[in-house]
């Protein structure tokens, strides 16, 4: 049989604090080089609902770019 779901997230998710079905954000917890891994997080108490792990080759976070300093020299006014 041919394969109908590639991946997919949840959305949803039932949450023994609240007792009942919540919406749910999905959270980055670690960088692995297999992968990475997500938390799923309830969005109304914060409780944490499940992990799920997405495989694949590791991709590096954005570098910052941090804005230059200013000049430490101060001028003097006389």
């Amino acid at each position: 049989m041919e394969q109908q779901f590639g991946e997919f997230t949840a959305s949803e998710l039932y949450c023994p604090k609240c007792k009942t079905s919540q919406r749910v954000r999905e959270r980055l917890l670690l960088i692995l080089p297999t992968g990475e891994l997500h938390e799923f997080v309830c969005s109304n108490c914060a409780t944490s609902l499940g992990k799920r792990t997405v495989t694949g080759p590791a991709v590096a976070p954005p570098s910052r770019a941090r804005a230059p300093r200013p000049s430490t020299q101060r001028k003097l006014l006389r």
